[in-house]
């Protein structure tokens, strides 16, 4: 898969099929657009092309962060774990535009002419069943079908993607992370949903009560932490290695109050340094909430039940 940043640098295409959107999760509705994607191009003859934007255009054209609408702002996917998806899918072009106020007031005629034909080539577009573009997003659907023809286009919408029957949608699979529903996000997202961080050095408690934790600093602020909680998961090294793990998202109660909050991962039969590393984890099972214990002799011995949990799960 070829990744462009820039328009201006997107290779001059004459038969392309696209798709567009800001395809967060790539979840089970953007994988159904996908397939059609490759579909319709392998019947064309021509590449595919996902258009996409960065950085998330809420972060644009809201109100700064700190303001309370924005709060639950956090993503699925960083942009890394979304380029890494979607080259799955077999894209042959992910275009990556940088979403500025400045391409956010472009009309939807202008953003038909200026990205979609003049600068892409397209000659199919995919799109999912509730997109729209262009200022104030008065693009839509109807409006590309009812002027297909004198944009020289053939469109097509895709359905809403069901599962369970219900509707799926990022927002959706964001809630169900938000509750530490992890099941059920990796059900609608069609994997398990990761997190990937660096591992920094911590109090190193864990290695002298006999479960050395490494711990997680995030390099992407935005992207969204499951629920307080204990986690089964398999967490993949630097190395390619990929290892049974219990994680912990919290503060630590029995530790001490007042701590931040803490991203902790016991890699099971595991003892090398990964100190500095980036580790990725894939949430599995949702084990406990996180609670606080009399002394560390009762925090040992419930740790012990999580071990055992965790090994039973990814059994």
């Amino acid at each position: 898969m070829q990744v462009v940043r820039d328009p201006a640098q997107f290779p001059a295409l004459a038969n392309a099929t696209v798709t567009t959107g800001t395809f967060d999760g790539v979840h089970l509705g953007h994988q159904r657009i996908l397939r059609r994607l490759r579909e319709v191009a392998q019947a064309s003859g021509g590449p595919t092309v996902v258009i996409t934007y960065w950085p998330h255009p809420r972060l644009v054209l809201g109100p700064p962060l700190t303001h309370p609408e924005l709060l639950d702002l956090r993503l699925l996917n960083t942009l890394e774990e979304r380029i890494d998806k979607l080259r799955e899918f077999g894209v042959d072009y992910l275009l990556i535009i940088p979403f500025t106020r400045e391409f956010a007031a472009l009309t939807s005629e202008e953003y038909i002419r200026q990205i979609l034909l003049d600068t892409v080539g397209t000659r199919q577009l995919v799109i999912g069943y509730d997109h729209r573009f262009g200022k104030n997003r008065e693009g839509s659907f109807e409006h590309l079908s009812q002027h297909a023809a004198r944009y020289g286009l053939t469109v097509e919408e895709i359905p809403r993607e069901d599962v369970d029957a219900v509707g799926v949608s990022s927002t959706r699979i964001r809630q169900a992370v938000l509750a530490g529903d992890v099941q059920t996000a990796g059900r609608y997202l069609g994997y398990a949903y990761p997190l990937t961080g660096r591992v920094v050095k911590g109090q190193q408690l864990g290695r002298t009560i006999g479960y050395p934790t490494a711990n997680l600093e995030l390099e992407e602020p935005l992207k969204l932490v499951p629920a307080r909680g204990i986690y089964a998961a398999w967490a993949h090294t630097a190395a390619g290695t990929r290892h049974q793990a219990m994680l912990s998202i919290g503060v630590r109660p029995t530790i001490g109050e007042g701590l931040a909050q803490t991203i902790e991962v016991n890699l099971l039969d595991f003892s090398a340094d990964l100190y500095g590393q980036l580790l990725t984890l894939e949430f599995v099972a949702w084990l406990r909430a996180e609670e606080k214990y009399d002394g560390l002799p009762a925090l040992v011995a419930q740790l012990a039940l999580d071990e055992a949990a965790t090994r039973a799960v990814l059994a």
